[in-house]
């Protein structure tokens, strides 16, 4: 009778998670490592602001918010779809439900329930974590090398690997891009890693960073050209970030990478038009100071006033011209904020170096998955589900290949 096949999955996040439970289901033998102390730490992290698993919205809707990594990652969103990751989630008792957003969320609002169901599941189904083990890359012979706590390297062999090494952002929680290098020595391409969902830099006047740093902005609409979004943001000492921010992040990193700086919009009032902001402008008359006038006819708050002369376009003097800089207060961005503080990244494996069933084309036995691949998308669930959907996928593809191996 043969052995079972044994697999390393390389990184304990969704998609090495949701892949090691894959192949365990099918019977392979499946060590998962991770440098970290423990599985799921940015998983956890999520869960602090409720753990957004996925999206409640319609499949096509949903597969557009991938751009131009649609093509490559439908198939495998199809075959493991918002509601199938919903049921997943139900079946370790962690029931869901959709917000008013749209959002999924477990009911429990949190990771940490959601995370020990499933690491009882994997341990039952025989999983087993390698904690504190740093992946190294390949000896000269083909073997995984590791270096475990007491710093000692180690080689492993086994019939199949699945990397599942995360982005770069939040390192400290145990993605750090570290992976990047090991995989262009081996002939895998790879995209730079970029900041994606993330805030920007701008360079505020000494007094506003002062005064306003750490404020919101509520109730505004953010846009970079026709990409446009209502949500909040909130003012930083170096910059601006928050979901309306974040929504629009790829495009605001493009115009960076084109132009060296990108314009961003912020409608202050969305829910009023030009013509209504003047006329209450003008109705005011001048016996009030314009402050005065922005934050009890209008308002605005003490950020959003102060806002106003940060704009590139400088101060307004008419009712009209100032209610044209309300409808669009446009900043300068000078960058990205530092990738470490970004809740995602851009870039990593390219994808013309991937065969359809998520396998290294330079490396075979090989597989990916997870955010480590060059795709991008905005929160709101849509990163989670491809993880997951990838992590499957990516097993599949690892199960036929063993198929495939042990046939001949």
């Amino acid at each position: 009778m043969n052995s079972p096949a044994r697999v390393a999955v390389i990184g304990g996040g969704p998609a090495g998670l949701i892949a090691a439970e894959t192949l365990a289901g099918a019977g392979v033998a499946v060590v998962v490592h991770d440098r970290m102390p423990s599985a799921g730490r940015k998983l956890l992290m999520a869960g602090r602001g409720g753990l957004n698993l996925t999206h409640g919205e319609d499949i096509e809707r949903f597969l557009a918010r991938y751009g131009d990594s649609r093509a490559r990652l439908e198939a495998a969103i199809r075959a493991f779809p918002p509601e199938a990751l919903r049921a997943w989630a139900d079946a370790l008792g962690q029931e869901t439900f959709v917000g008013s957003s749209g959002r999924v969320f477990p009911k429990a609002l949190k990771a940490s329930p959601l995370l020990r169901a499933w690491s009882r599941r994997l341990e039952s189904q025989g999983v087993r974590l390698a904690s504190r083990d740093r992946w190294l890359g390949w000896s000269d012979d083909g073997a995984l090398r590791f270096e475990p706590p007491g710093g000692i390297e180690r080689t492993e062999r086994v019939d199949a690997t699945i990397l599942a090494l995360g982005g770069a952002s939040w390192p400290r929680l145990g993605s750090d891009g570290g992976w990047a290098a090991i995989l262009a020595g081996a002939g895998v391409g790879i995209a730079t890693l970029r900041p994606a969902n993330c805030g920007f830099l701008v360079d505020w006047s000494d007094d506003f960073r002062a005064r306003f740093a750490g404020q919101p902005l509520k109730r505004i609409a953010a846009a970079c050209g026709d990409a446009a979004v209502r949500g909040e943001a909130m003012v930083t000492a170096r910059g601006i970030e928050g979901g309306a921010i974040y929504a629009i992040s790829g495009r605001l990193r493009e115009a960076i990478d084109r132009d060296g700086s990108a314009l961003l919009d912020i409608d202050l009032l969305p829910d009023r038009t030009r013509e209504d902001i003047a006329g209450r402008i003008a109705a005011a008359g001048r016996r009030r100071s314009r402050s005065t006038i922005l934050r009890t006819t209008l308002g605005l708050s003490p950020v959003a006033v102060a806002l106003l002369r940060e704009s590139v376009d400088g101060p307004a003097d008419d009712a009209a011209a100032l209610a044209d800089r309300i409808k669009r207060c446009r900043l300068r961005l000078t960058d990205t904020a530092p990738i470490d503080r970004a809740i995602s990244t851009a870039g990593g494996v390219a994808w013309d170096g991937i065969d359809e069933t998520f396998m290294l084309r330079p490396l075979p036995g090989v597989f990916v998955a997870g955010e480590m691949i060059d795709w991008d998308a905005p929160t709101g669930g849509y990163l989670l589900q491809a993880c997951f959907a990838t992590g499957r996928a990516a097993a599949s593809g690892a199960l036929a290949w063993l198929g495939d191996i042990r046939a001949k």
